[in-house]
């Protein structure tokens, strides 16, 4: 499979199939972080949207659903943005717009421990 292919796939289904190619693209150091990257953001807006809903379950749900509902949409943009880049960009590493600075370093991090 050839980088650019590895890198749009990382992100398809969000955090799942970046577990799945943390391990299937160990080979190809930019896959590895492509696919680190996605399991550190999509990864944190599902348990943000798991926790919404639970703290919603007892308090202020009409607000919590807001939110969540704010976080899906906003994850739903950023899939877009990362599926769009990793594409064009033939699988090149690439930060996310405004949260690259803090998803990027933990995204290196995983990546790395991936033999």
């Amino acid at each position: 499979m050839d980088k650019k292919t590895g890198a749009t796939l990382s992100y398809l289904l969000w955090w799942l199939t970046g577990i799945i190619f943390l391990f299937v693209g160990k080979d190809d150091p930019d896959v590895k972080f492509h696919a680190a990257q996605s399991v550190v953001f999509f990864g944190a807006i599902t348990i943000l949207r798991i926790l919404l809903g639970i703290i919603g379950s007892f308090t202020l749900g009409a607000v919590m659903f807001f939110l969540s509902t704010v976080l899906l949409i906003i994850g739903v943009i950023y899939w877009i943005i990362a599926l769009y880049k990793s594409w064009t960009g033939n699988g090149a590493r690439f930060e996310l717009p405004l949260v690259g600075g803090v998803v990027t370093p933990y995204a290196e991090q995983i990546a790395g421990m991936v033999k």
